[in-house]
């Protein structure tokens, strides 16, 4: 068993000294023992399900537990993956996917809502426009009685950290022959600027050996340069460019990201060639046999369908894999995780 390794937010987000989850708000909690171990947790939670003894066994592990999706942004696959990922361990789940649906409509404040929910609830996972606010409901949970968990599923244009545990797993799979993401060269391509999910993974990379970051974006996408000092602070290995079709027969994974029209000013939204920008039958060609094709969905022309077939285009497993790894991260969240390893032995043995 790894053992648990506290994770870098301030101490007064965990509720005791000896758990290394309790909120998840930011990919910069994350070391490199606790993404290994959420890694071993998400492959047994899937091994563990293909039988109808083991998904039953699941189903039991947090069977009195209620947890709230408050998604006020709209999603897909992070609001399915993490409804499905609570009922797989039993958890009954409510839901709130538009605040016009709620009192907020009627003035009531975010936090206001948010000790709501706590009262009925054990979880929260939320979904935010709003950049930080994830980050506000863990402090007002921390200070009051009776608080639970907070799990950030994207806020704003900052954070979703669960979308980069993923992204680490479906990486850490595909070079599993390879030697893991070690030594790997990754690229990360589109709205670099805005996009949450590409800025995520960046800080995950920290917990890499001889990682080496390539940022791909038309001129005003780059990523920003909090992310960079992050990087330069942690010694990894990075550098921009706008000349994909010169980088690609050097990368061990491309990250393919749309361009975030959702913040485009209505009046004057944002134009980009993507004709620059984009993977599609002719620019595979020239990628190593062994690289992985990644994509947070959903896409637009930056991706072209025809790459589905592609054995190197790994976005759908990515997003099965969504599934399982916010599986594993309500096991550490809710602390059953030595319990479930207790189950998965003893249905291996049996």
């Amino acid at each position: 068993m790894i053992p648990p390794s506290p994770a870098s937010v301030p101490e007064a987000s965990l509720p005791t000294a000896d758990r290394s989850l309790f909120h998840i708000i930011s990919p910069k909690q994350f070391s490199r023992p606790l993404l290994d171990e959420l890694c071993e947790l998400t492959t047994a939670a899937r091994t563990l399900a293909k039988s109808r003894h083991g998904a039953r066994a699941l189903q039991m592990l947090l069977a009195d537990k209620r947890a709230m999706l408050y998604f006020s942004q709209p999603s897909t696959r992070t609001f399915l993956s993490f409804n499905n990922a609570c009922h797989i361990l039993g958890i009954r789940t409510s839901e709130i996917r538009n605040a016009s649906t709620s009192s907020e409509v009627k003035g009531e404040t975010v936090e206001d809502s948010i000790r709501t929910f706590s009262s009925y609830v054990d979880v929260i996972i939320m979904r935010s426009w709003e950049q930080g606010l994830a980050e506000r409901a863990a402090e007002h949970m921390n200070s009051i009685p009776r608080p639970v968990p907070i799990v950030n599923a994207g806020s704003g244009k900052d954070h979703h950290p669960t979308q980069a545990l993923l992204d680490i797993y479906t990486l850490d799979r595909s070079f599993s022959d390879r030697g893991g993401i070690d030594g790997k060269t990754i690229g990360l391509m589109g709205d670099l600027l805005r996009g949450r999910t590409a800025r995520s993974l960046a800080y995950l990379m920290k917990n890499y050996s001889d990682v080496r970051l390539v940022f791909i974006a038309p001129s005003g996408f780059e990523m920003q340069d909090d992310i960079k000092s992050h990087l330069d602070e942690h010694k990894v290995e990075w550098y921009d460019t706008d000349q994909l079709e010169e980088v690609l027969p050097d990368l061990d994974a491309v990250y393919v990201t749309r361009i975030q029209t959702e913040w485009d000013d209505p009046d004057s939204p944002v134009q980009v060639d993507y004709s620059k920008f984009q993977i599609g039958l002719e620019q595979v060609k020239s990628m190593r046999s062994d690289a992985a094709i990644m994509h947070p969905l959903p896409r637009g022309p930056e991706l072209h369908p025809a790459v589905d077939a592609d054995p190197r285009a790994m976005y759908w497993r990515q997003e099965r894999n969504g599934m399982w790894m916010r599986v594993a991260a309500l096991l550490k969240t809710f602390g059953v995780d030595d319990q479930f390893r207790s189950i998965y032995q003893d249905h291996n043995i049996g």
